[in-house]
């Protein structure tokens, strides 16, 4: 069987499909896997801001396009860039096991962001890091910043900020762990929904190769980050939206972590639900809720206030 994989052309997303491809193999090692570099509307522009870049789906649309109108078959994703709502006729035939979620640490001047003296400057690209951060240490500054890796260490010792904090996962793909200090405890800054997992995409009629790529579904990861993604989509939906759940699973049952809050981090909601692994999207609509009546709907509202204005 010949797969065609698509995937962005970054050095981080093409590791992680050559990741994916060797774990095909060791299924069928007869496989013959070509990749496809495609690029996307987040790698043609890399200074505006997600948030304000407009339509969901930046790093994935123009790989979900390739892939309904037959020049792939398979589309590997960051699960965090994956929209909620899903194009017909596609498919996500596996979740493989999920890398390290927390948030990477990189600074040469201080151990963490509790160290830091009133005005440092953290750099961040993620509305989620910022009102987590703002709440907690509301004497510091946080600044936006874009691009791979490389780019944004960069972009940070160049604006002369004392901080930067990216996911671990990716950072660990790459194998660039000395590149930073400290891992950030999930209550410190909870992560994005579905960070450090992978979304094997591919069209819901190749029944052939959804049942080849569901060998390397891993059932626990596919279960929180189903939770995790119930959350937000109850919330708003908006891969964006500052956001953080981190769900974890110890025997049947399945606890999920999330956090909402306003941009400067005035106000911040952090609760957890917790039932039965078995109905995860149950879970995550009940803590939306519970999340909405302890003030959620009035940041919310915020929220879309501040975006108009914008």
């Amino acid at each position: 069987m010949k797969i065609r994989l698509g995937t962005r052309a970054s050095i981080l997303a093409r590791t992680q499909s050559g990741w994916v491809a060797d774990q095909l193999r060791k299924v069928d090692p007869g496989l013959e896997i070509e990749e496809v570099l495609i690029e996307t509307i987040g790698d043609q522009d890399q200074e505006t801001p997600l948030h304000e870049a407009g339509a969901p789906g930046v790093f994935t649309a123009e790989v979900e396009r390739a892939l309904l109108d037959g020049r792939v078959d398979l589309a590997v994703h960051s699960l965090k860039d994956l929209p909620i709502r899903q194009p017909d006729g596609l498919t996500l035939a596996a979740i493989p096991q999920r890398e390290d979620p927390r948030d990477a640490w990189i600074s040469e001047s201080f151990a963490g962001l509790v160290d830091m003296p009133a005005g440092s400057v953290i750099a961040t690209g993620s509305l989620r890091r910022r009102c987590q951060i703002l709440n907690r240490y509301p004497h510091l500054v946080v600044e936006g910043i874009r691009g791979n890796i490389d780019t944004r260490i960069s972009k940070y010792r160049e604006r002369g900020a004392e901080g930067l904090i990216l996911a671990a996962a990716g950072m660990h793909r790459l194998s660039r762990q000395l590149d930073y200090r400290s891992l950030i405890s999930v209550t410190e800054i909870t992560p994005a929904p579905g960070q450090g997992a992978l979304a094997l995409e591919v069209r819901i009629d190749d029944q052939n190769l959804v049942k080849l790529i569901s060998e390397i579904d891993h059932s626990k990861t596919r279960d929180c980050v189903t939770a995790e993604r119930a959350l937000l989509q109850a919330l708003g939906g908006g891969c964006h939206l500052p956001v953080g759940a981190l769900a974890g699973i110890s025997g049947d049952t399945l606890s999920l972590c999330g956090v909402l809050g306003s941009l400067d981090g005035t106000d911040l909601v952090r609760l957890s639900a917790e039932g039965s692994r078995h109905d995860p999207q149950a879970i995550g609509a009940e803590l939306a809720d519970l999340i909405r009546k302890t003030g959620g709907d009035e940041i919310l509202r915020q929220l879309d206030a501040g975006l108009e204005q914008g």
